[in-house]
């Protein structure tokens, strides 16, 4: 027999190869298992063609490796078949890996085929030799490189099928890996190589006509570097690209996601908004109508919102906002929609089994809105008017119960605020009035169509007239003279009262320096400031250009508020009538009487005099608590050095009586009626003659 001999560098090169071919196989896997549409199939023909020259390559290293004492050469049809089965086998390994499954049954008929098949590529390079005689094989070498062959082929298959999706330590496994394939492959080669025997004097047919091994080894080194560099270039480069395009779709979708929200969401709040109600409200019809049953459609605005926004300015506000809709949150059960649809504006769909159910969540809700909120050291109160709308009783479409709940809230409000009210239908009427009302409102100050009148205000008991109280009067054209009872609260309620109240001021001013001009510098003028007017970041600044505007001195001008507004946040009162009182405006307290004063407070105020409610001068003849109440006032004022005006003084009876307590002031429709300017003027002018 011919004994052989190896190159131990090309023994070394043919395993690093069959290393770098198995980690290939198991890299190209990954990328067709990801693949999708037609990039499957060009992944696969990619990596079979790869595979196979790997694999192929180091079979033929391996035998390059191998010298005889005689010529060896190959030959080229032969070789070529050779590496066919090799990437045949290849692109079947590759599909078998690539199978969403691959049970116990399947594996094992993989590995034989697949063995069977890298055998055939094994031994039919070394028939490429065309040796003569005929190379002969040792049986049990022979079968052991088979049996290595098929055990290799399933562990491959294994080992692929397991490491074919990307993880954290996949690339690490592979290498692993990559490592025991390529020792398996070598220890098949060269097992066959020690089965193959040649005989004396065996001569080999392909070495004068086949390929050189010098020129063959150059070739296959070559190549093998360059096709396996690029199979593992191109999959990392698309593993790169398959990356980022998946970080740039999961971005893509958490950015449509949050547009998604808040496109349905307020921004503030953080509840559902219109748009999202819409949707809800007719999911709740169709579930109605489906099993049998009704919700409740709660309308809801906040009483005195707008006086903290005018007051401590809209970011004080929208901590507000947020605080009462996690409060109406709170108050519902969890399959209930709470949304925000305007500014202070609040819906509720209520699942609820009987119309009485949805009073009891209702008042439930009232409670939590009228609690205190401290936001930003401020100490805010705020109330809740409700209307509620039944499904299917009050409406047959969204759009309907939305404006059926609306009109039973606005008729919450015109009853007093802070309650709820159910749908009836001769609200719409109301709502219509009001609404209507409200779009004239808008145009009266351009049209002119606010007047003032004047109520004198007389030294105790008769006279002589100290001046006057500016009141407000709508001439409308054809309601005629609208009752400021009808249309103050309605101003009061949409904040167009600002406005209104700085017009009250400016013509109240002019018509004051007009009298003064005319020779009155005895009188002095009485303006009634609203709540909200008086919460107006910008009061000061307004009555300070008016009265510069008009060129009137501040102790002509007395401004009036009520002592629930002066008492509803004290240090920001104080601070604002601080001010005023600094310029010379006199302060008076209006309604006295009526409200929750502090004693530790009231002493504190810059006011200059106290108004008594006409409520307590009305009933002064026949109820002994008022006069003992009015009594009370009168002492207090004169202990804190205040002068005491009485209002509503309308019998002789009530003018002595007040004149006794020690009134400084009396009105009242006893001694003068609210009348324009002109007739003011000539009522006063009678009155001064009459005491003459």
């Amino acid at each position: 027999m011919l004994v052989g001999s190896y190159n131990s560098s090309l023994v070394v090169f043919s395993f690093i190869v069959a290393v770098l071919a198995s980690y290939t196989a198991l890299d190209l896997a990954g990328r067709i298992t990801t693949a999708t549409g037609k990039a499957v199939h060009w992944w696969l023909a990619g990596g079979a063609g790869a595979m196979g020259i790997g694999i192929w390559s180091m079979h033929f290293i391996g035998m390059l490796a191998f010298d005889l004492p005689i010529p060896l050469g190959y030959d080229p049809k032969i070789t070529t078949l050779s590496l066919l089965i090799a990437i045949a086998l290849s692109a079947f390994a590759l599909w078998m890996v690539c199978q969403k499954t691959l049970p116990w049954t399947r594996l094992a008929l993989g590995a034989v085929v697949m063995g069977a098949g890298v055998a055939s590529m094994h031994y039919t390079g070394m028939a490429a030799m065309r040796m003569s005689p005929g190379i002969s094989y040792d049986p049990m070498l022979f079968a052991a490189s088979v049996l290595i062959a098929v055990v290799a082929s399933g562990a491959a298959l294994w080992i692929a099928f397991q490491l074919r999706r990307d993880g954290e330590h996949t690339r690490k496994l592979r290498m692993g890996a990559a490592v025991v394939m390529g020792a398996a492959i070598v220890g098949m080669h060269y097992t066959g190589m020690f089965a193959a025997q040649f005989p004396l004097g065996s001569v080999c047919g392909a070495a004068h006509h086949g390929v050189s091994n010098v020129w063959l080894a150059f070739v296959i080194i070559v190549v093998t570097i360059a096709v396996l560099s690029i199979a593992l270039i191109t999959s990392i480069l698309d593993l790169r690209l398959e990356s980022r395009t998946s970080v740039l779709a999961v971005s893509l979708a958490q950015a449509n996601q949050e547009l998604t929200y808040l496109a349905l969401h307020d921004n503030l709040t953080k509840l559902p908004n219109r748009v999202l109600l819409e949707d809800r409200l007719n999911q709740a019809i169709k579930t109605a109508d489906r099993e049998g049953g009704s919700f409740a459609l709660m309308f809801m605005d906040l009483d005195g919102f707008k006086a903290v926004n005018d007051a401590y300015g809209h970011h004080i506000g929208d901590l507000l906002l947020v605080d009462i809709a996690q409060r109406i949150r709170d108050s519902v059960r969890g399959q209930d929609t709470v949304a925000r649809v305007g500014g202070d504006e609040f819906v509720l769909i209520a699942q609820i089994k009987d119309p009485s159910d949805a009073a009891g969540l209702a008042a439930h809700v009232l409670r939590g809105i009228e609690a205190p909120v401290h936001a930003a050291g401020h100490e805010l109160r705020v109330s809740g008017s409700i209307g509620i709308a039944m499904y299917p009783g009050d409406g047959h479409h969204h759009h309907e119960l939305l404006s059926n709940a609306d009109a039973a809230m606005y008729y919450a409000k015109a009853s007093g605020r802070n309650t709820f009210c159910y749908f009836e239908t001769s609200m719409h009427q109301n709502v219509h009035d009001q609404l209507q009302l409200l779009q004239d409102l808008r145009k009266a100050l351009v049209r002119k169509e606010l007047v003032l009148h004047y109520q004198p205000k007389f030294c105790a008991p008769r006279g002589p007239v100290l001046g006057a109280e500016a009141l407000l009067r709508w001439q409308h054209p054809t309601r005629g003279l609208v009752p400021p009872n009808d249309f103050i609260p309605l101003a009061e309620k949409t904040g167009l009262i600002v406005p209104i109240g700085d017009w009250v001021l400016d013509e109240a001013c002019r018509q004051m320096k007009s009298w003064r001009d005319a020779g009155h510098r005895d009188w002095t003028i009485s303006v009634n400031l609203s709540s909200l007017q008086f919460g107006h970041a910008g009061l000061v600044d307004t009555v300070r250009e008016t009265l510069a505007r008009h060129k009137l001195e501040p102790r002509y001008l007395t401004l009036e508020i009520t002592e629930s507004t002066a008492m509803r946040d004290v240090e920001a009162s104080l601070a604002t009538l601080e001010r005023l009182s600094g310029m010379g405006v006199k302060i008076s307290i209006d309604d006295f009487g009526t409200g929750y004063s502090s004693l530790l407070y009231l002493k504190r105020l810059p006011a200059t005099e106290l108004k008594i409610d006409r409520g307590f001068v009305r009933e002064l003849a026949r109820d002994s608590e008022d006069a003992a109440i009015v009594s009370a006032i009168v002492a207090l004022g004169q202990t804190l050095n205040l002068k005491i005006v009485a209002e509503g003084v309308e019998t002789r009876e009530q003018q002595e009586f007040l004149t006794k307590l020690g009134c400084n002031s009396l009105q009242g429709f006893l001694l003068g009626r609210p009348m324009n300017a002109d007739s003011f003027v000539e009522a006063a002018g009678h009155q001064a003659v009459h005491q003459t």
